[in-house]
């Protein structure tokens, strides 16, 4: 996968070259490149944003320095990819998404900073995502966090791939509860059927877990959620026993 993020500010995306997404660009699983569309201004002063036709608070970022950028990344790889602009207004981002993108072969992202954009950028867009009612001062760390729940999705991402599709949201729950040694640490032990080396009633306490924790925490994600015939008589008895409690 090719990964290319337009931003007036590429060391802010020094931090991407640790961890896991560090990993896959050693690997080359991922080629990472971030572009200083500031470079791409075609006036004396560098200035890749203006005042706003019709009057307004701010300043907008101008569509030339963009789209020369986005121009030069065509002409080096080949195409644009997926454009994804990170904007307040965009799409709710979310783990389905993220499962999406990382179906793709090439991802461009626009990072703007402080002001908005001028309108006719979204024209070289495929995808307007947000990461929720909130506004933060630029969109290098909405795209970094895009960009880090969909890399780990890739094959060989991660060490066992299974991690990834027990995490939460991958199967439509949050993910049950955890443990590693010791099994008794100061009065809180280990639940036994984790011990028991039963793996049908491990699965089946890790399921029922699983269900108490979103039903507990985000019962919204159960209103959708496409229940088996035992899932839900697991959840029925997650509520019994939260009402008796």
């Amino acid at each position: 996968m090719r990964i290319d993020v337009l931003s007036l500010f590429p060391n802010m995306f020094t931090p991407m070259r640790e961890s896991i997404i560090g990993k896959t660009i050693e690997r080359g699983l991922v080629d990472f490149k971030v572009t200083d569309f500031r470079d791409f201004t075609d006036n004396k002063h560098n200035k890749v944003d203006d005042e706003i036709y019709g009057g307004g608070q701010g300043m907008l970022l101008m569509p030339q320095p963009i789209f020369d950028a986005m121009d030069a990344i065509e002409s080096e790889a080949g195409s644009r990819g997926r454009v994804i602009l990170m904007d307040p207004a965009g799409k709710t981002f979310n783990q389905e998404m993220a499962e999406e993108l990382s179906k793709e072969d090439h991802l461009t992202f626009i990072a703007g900073h402080y002001e908005g954009y001028d309108e006719r950028i979204r024209d070289l867009v495929t995808d307007e995502i947000s990461l929720g009612d909130f506004v933060l001062t630029g969109g290098e760390l909405g795209a970094m966090v895009v960009i880090d729940a969909t890399v780990r999705l890739l094959d060989e991402a991660l060490g066992d791939q299974m991690s990834a599709v027990d995490d939460s949201f991958s199967t439509g729950l949050l993910e049950y509860p955890q443990y590693t040694r010791p099994a008794d640490f100061r009065g809180m032990k280990v639940p036994d059927v984790l011990m028991s080396g039963h793996h049908a009633n491990i699965a089946k306490w890790k399921k029922k877990e699983a269900l108490r924790r979103t039903y507990l925490r985000r019962p919204d994600l159960l209103e959708n959620y496409d229940f088996t015939k035992e899932e839900r008589q697991l959840l029925n008895e997650v509520k019994d026993e939260e009402a008796n409690k």
